[in-house]
């Protein structure tokens, strides 16, 4: 049996506590990883954005993953926001450069010797030069998304020309960065296979997607049966596509589907809501913000919606719902890197009318609803198991190695 892996993990936000899509991520690999034998180390920053409290943090965690957190604000100042305008650099990457993070890495570097560095999201990316300096580990970027493409949708959408402008030049460098610093690693890791066939055209380094990976011990069932017959959302609402999506369903197509369905109600869950969703006052809306306990919201009604135009890569709480077995309606871009079959295990719908029509499919008719959700389960315990992707993740190590 071959011998265990170094594995440092360098992330943009703290794998702990695994409260949104990212991080959910990030610690299923990590955890996955650990299970499969192999020495996992994480460095992650700590923001203002998802701001860790490391005392809080569970000492069994501490000391599996030797967690350590290095605080970045990430607060998007005025001036220099401004004076990037006129530089070719990208400022949402320039925002994660700090002294501090590159300090600590050097010390955790010069400490241990690590066979592959993984860096967690492109964000991290200009800390390759202080990994090859400090070690000999080969670097493996796990790509979330494709980066650039969120920025120039959310670009597409915008119809205030001073911010559609503004935009377009953060998604301009931040797309020439993204193709240049991917040929400085020496394996790329996206989270879809749609994903990949970009990194294959613009890299020269080998790509293998490696989906996101649920632990069916992990998934919780319903145990005591109560179900309503609603509608939900659940997703961090910092997420700009999560913002948008959800105010585009709610200004564009729940007039439609209130008028047709007067008795339906949706619930919005999620982190860090925006005031203008916590004021709203929409009859059969209900604003929750971010819930106790996800899963058991998720269990708690019959039919998700993922109102999305805009990212890239997987929505993991398309997946997790689908998990749970709910019946899922989603855009063609929401459910992009999911091997769906519209019909069969999720629907999907891209306009108002299209939402009214597959929402009256499922509210109508629980059967339905139970089936599509029946058949979501099997399809991610078949194509989403952790345990078989990490195994696949680390064959992947080797190969580089």
């Amino acid at each position: 049996m071959p011998s265990p892996l170094n594995i440092l993990f360098i992330c943009n936000k703290s794998p702990w506590p695994p409260a949104e899509g990212g991080p959910i991520a990030m610690n299923n690999l990590i955890e996955g990883l650990i299970d499969a034998g192999q020495n996992v180390k994480v460095l992650s920053a700590n923001t203002n954005k998802y701001s860790v409290k490391p005392e809080k943090i569970p000492a069994d965690y501490l000391k599996k993953t030797g967690i350590e957190l290095v605080y970045i604000d990430l607060t998007v100042k005025p001036i220099p926001a401004f004076i990037n305008l006129f530089t070719k650099k990208s400022y949402h990457v320039e925002r994660f450069i700090t002294d501090d993070f590159n300090s600590k890495l050097i010390e955790i570097l010069n400490s241990t010797s690590f066979d592959i560095v993984q860096i967690e999201t492109l964000y991290m990316s200009p800390y390759i030069k202080t990994i090859r300096q400090n070690s000999k580990a080969k670097i493996v970027l796990r790509a979330h998304n494709i980066e650039h493409l969120i920025w120039e949708r959310i670009t597409e959408s915008t119809k205030n020309p001073i911010k559609k402008a503004y935009l377009g030049h953060l998604s301009k460098t931040l797309k020439n960065y993204e193709t240049k610093v991917l040929n400085n690693y020496d394996g790329i890791v996206p989270i879809s296979g749609k994903d990949a066939e970009f990194f294959k055209v613009i890299s020269n380094r080998p790509v293998l997607p490696i989906s996101f990976g649920i632990k069916p011990k992990n998934i919780k069932t319903n145990q005591n049966g109560t179900v309503e017959n609603a509608l939900f959302h659940i997703g961090s609402m910092n997420w700009i596509p999560n913002e948008e999506g959800v105010k585009w369903f709610i200004n564009e197509a729940w007039p439609l589907i209130s008028e047709n369905l007067p008795s339906l109600k949706v619930y919005l869950a999620g982190r860090q809501m925006p005031q203008w969703l916590n004021k709203l006052e929409t009859p059969n809306v209900e604003v929750l913000g971010e819930v106790p306990d996800a899963q058991e919201f998720i269990q708690s009604k019959a039919i998700s919606i993922a109102p999305l135009f805009s990212g890239s890569g997987i929505r993991i709480k398309i997946i997790e719902s689908m998990a749970m077995g709910k019946a899922v309606i989603s855009t063609k871009i929401g459910a992009e890197g999911i091997h769906y079959t519209d019909g069969k295990n999720i629907l999907i719908a891209n306009t108002a009318e299209e939402f009214l029509k597959a929402i009256t499919q499922l509210y109508k008719n629980p059967a339905k609803s139970k089936e599509i959700g029946e058949n979501a389960s099997k399809l991610i315990f078949e194509k989403h198991n952790n345990e078989k992707i990490t195994q696949t993740l680390i064959s992947f190590y080797r190969e580089i190695l």
